[in-house]
């Protein structure tokens, strides 16, 4: 089995988000979303969410192809989500550039192989999420 982890805020789950959803399952079998905790929002965005952590899981949750919803690490840059669930590839979004950097530069200290890719955008100017 291939597992496939990506990150987001999912402050509102939006047709964007559901085709960074099925792209990223086209690289495996299961799919893991990690969805930033508030802290972290607040330190990428420079706002807080609207919808709770909580809220946003269960949003998550309940998408087409999302085996698996969880609280991504409360540290910026930890990386124990990653750690925990050993994905075979981290699928990120088309404006997530500085994280592929971080993570590439930072994914021999997982301890496990693990493949980045980035994911087409899907009408950002419409569906990127600070425009929503």
């Amino acid at each position: 089995m291939k597992k496939v982890l990506v990150f987001g805020a999912f402050d509102g789950v939006h047709d964007g988000h559901r085709d960074l959803f099925r792209q990223a399952k086209l690289h495996g079998d299961y799919l893991v979303v990690a969805v930033a905790a508030d802290n972290i929002v607040q330190e990428l965005k420079h706002r807080l969410p609207k919808l709770t952590l909580d809220e946003r899981i269960a949003a998550v949750a309940q998408e087409p192809g999302v085996d698996e919803a969880v609280a991504g690490d409360e540290l910026l840059g930890s990386y124990n989500i990653v750690k925990s669930h050993a994905p075979d590839i981290i699928a990120l979004g088309y404006d997530q550039e500085n994280l592929r950097d971080d993570l590439d530069e930072r994914k021999g200290e997982f301890g496990f192989d693990v493949e980045i890719v980035m994911l087409e955008p899907y009408q950002p100017e419409q569906f990127h999420s600070s425009l929503l």
